[in-house]
């Protein structure tokens, strides 16, 4: 019997078998993942537009669900020091395809508001944007989106031999 694997199936596996190899972890108790694709610890972030602006920090963490794959956190604030509203809006994409944008915090006139986002599952194919955008109905009038998801990248240096 002559059996050919599904693309399906074989993407599946693929994604599965890369998250258990990639999949940042935690020790120490630490809020921060300290291997895979992750910083070693909470790397800042921020996003502005207009009068407002968004910053806060993002790291990863273990999952909720108890699942191989960390969970994506990302908190901060976002402040206006204008009378229109501003919101941040979030966009993850998975395997290569991407969602839409979602409304995740609002001010309107001057002041702050929380911004709390946690990625239950994240994986090492999810990547995901931020921006900040004038009104809160849609993105038509944003600043520039900023990722979510690249880490710096830390190690030893190779001297040219």
């Amino acid at each position: 019997m002559n059996v050919k694997p599904r693309g399906i199936f074989l993407k599946s596996a693929l994604c599965a078998g890369a998250a258990l190899i990639a999949a940042p972890s935690v020790s120490g108790g630490s809020a921060a993942a300290t291997t895979g694709g992750a910083a070693a610890g909470p790397v800042a972030w921020s996003a502005t537009h207009g009068t407002a602006t968004a910053a806060g920090t993002r790291w990863t963490e273990a999952s909720d669900s108890g699942a191989p794959f960390s969970a994506l956190v990302i908190e901060g604030e976002l402040r206006n020091s204008g009378s229109e509203c501003y919101s941040v809006w979030v966009r993850w994409m998975r395997d290569l395809v991407p969602g839409p944008y979602t409304k995740q915090a609002t001010q309107c006139g001057t002041g702050s508001a929380p911004v709390n986002i946690r990625l239950g599952a994240y994986l090492p194919t999810t990547t995901g944007d931020l921006k900040v955008c004038r009104g809160n109905q849609d993105t038509k009038d944003c600043g520039e989106p900023v990722s979510l998801t690249s880490w710096p990248v830390t190690g030893t240096s190779r001297a040219a031999g």
